[in-house]
């Protein structure tokens, strides 16, 4: 993943709500992608010190529609740069 080409929209706890925002965002045709810790992501998920975040990046070319969707999936508290 680029890092000039993707920006960070959203921070969450847990892959359940991650992969839900993004099969949120992608019906809306936004490509997503999500980064989680390796150790969060295991086979007994981790939800201690952090380990169980996920970061969700959109395009930069879509963030402000992407943040815009997910204010009304999610409310503002979630979107990061509200």
């Amino acid at each position: 993943m680029d890092q000039l080409t993707w920006e960070k929209i959203a921070e969450v706890q847990g892959r359940l709500e991650a992969e839900l925002m993004k099969s949120y965002l992608e019906a809306h045709g936004i490509e997503v992608e999500l980064v989680q810790e390796a150790l969060g992501h295991s086979v007994i998920p981790v939800a201690i010190d952090g380990l169980g975040r996920v970061q969700v990046f959109v395009a930069k070319t879509s963030s402000a529609e992407a943040r815009t969707l997910l204010r009304d999936f999610s409310g503002p508290a979630i979107v990061d740069g509200s």
